[in-house]
């Protein structure tokens, strides 16, 4: 193949990535569990009882390496359940899974973090009676002050906490929170504590990324902002996981999509074609079985629950 042919080829591959997300995604199979090209999460047979009612069964997952991937699915999917268990936060009853071929089972929260996979919760976890800048040095590991026969000399590990706080401060730069940076957590706004949780997490240099339904009490002027960082992580190498159910986020972020459903993985691919999926249709909305999931717009929904509810009213003063 000649040197103009091998540039066209290129080109036309970076055209089509720049429309699906990174390379090693085009052309991947859209059916649940598909392999991937550079796959950096892998998780086998994964499942989660509570008494009777299975949360998570899991057959097979990939995640690709440098993209943004969305988990979605109506609530009560298994989504949140399924990050507690990618993250150590909670144990499976069977499955095994890995982190860049490391094996997670039985692996700690804080390990799973060390080796590079942190998260974000729906419900942010910020210290609320600590300073923005001191949430931020505890986002750091290693640190040599932490020891109990260190912690008396300061010259033992001073220069170490003034390398932490430069970096938490240039985060905080980053995320727009250093003028709110000696101020207590418990005084920022949901958006502004989303931004802390996401900047504290990014003090260990991970690889992953994970994101708890990120939008999730974030003012409209704050939304751009986030959306905005989460594009970067992709853009500095990361490999970013969120749960989500703004569709109007999954589509403009996404490169994949991974859909839960009672548990299971039904479907997966890229945003426009997993929300014209029958499987995705019938999983979040039932009874608009010939509906693309992208034509229903809120209007349509409100609508429609304003027409239930009218029909309930009459149904009642009918029965009087």
């Amino acid at each position: 193949m000649d040197a103009d042919m091998t540039d066209q080829t290129s080109t036309e591959t970076n055209a089509v990535a720049s429309k699906t997300g990174p390379a090693g995604l085009v052309g991947a199979s859209t059916e649940p569990g598909s392999k991937k090209s550079d796959p950096i999460i892998v998780a086998d047979k994964i499942t989660r009882t509570f008494g009777g009612l299975t949360a998570v069964d899991v057959d097979h997952v990939e995640i690709q390496r440098g993209a943004i991937t969305a988990l979605i699915g109506p609530n009560g999917a298994g989504k949140t359940t399924f990050f507690n268990l990618l993250t150590g936060f909670d144990q499976p009853n069977t499955g095994s899974w890995s982190l860049e071929g490391k094996s997670l089972k039985g692996v700690a929260p804080y390990k799973v973090a060390r080796l590079g996979m942190v998260r974000t919760f729906q419900l942010t976890k910020v210290l609320a009676k600590l300073t923005v800048i001191e949430n931020m040095r505890l986002g750091a590991t290693g640190q040599k002050g932490e020891r109990f026969w260190a912690a008396p000399f300061k010259f033992l590990w001073g220069k170490q906490e003034d390398e932490v706080t430069k970096k938490a401060d240039d985060l905080l730069a980053r995320f727009l929170l250093d003028k709110k940076r000696e101020d207590f957590a418990g005084s920022l706004s949901g958006g502004q504590r989303k931004l802390l949780e996401m900047a504290r997490a990014l003090m260990v240099d991970p690889e992953v990324v994970m994101l708890d339904e990120p939008m999730a009490g974030v003012n409209p002027a704050l939304k751009q902002s986030l959306l905005g960082h989460v594009k970067s992580l992709r853009d500095e190498g990361r490999t970013v996981l969120f749960v989500e159910h703004d569709m109007d986020m999954v589509r403009d972020i996404s490169d994949w999509v991974i859909v839960m459903a009672q548990g299971k993985i039904v479907a997966e691919g890229t945003a426009d074609s997993v929300m014209a999926d029958q499987r995705v249709i019938d999983a979040y909305l039932g009874a608009h079985h010939d509906t693309d999931l992208s034509e229903l717009d809120e209007e349509v929904l409100e609508a429609e629950v304003e027409a239930e509810l009218e029909g309930d009213i009459v149904q009642e003063e009918d029965s009087k």
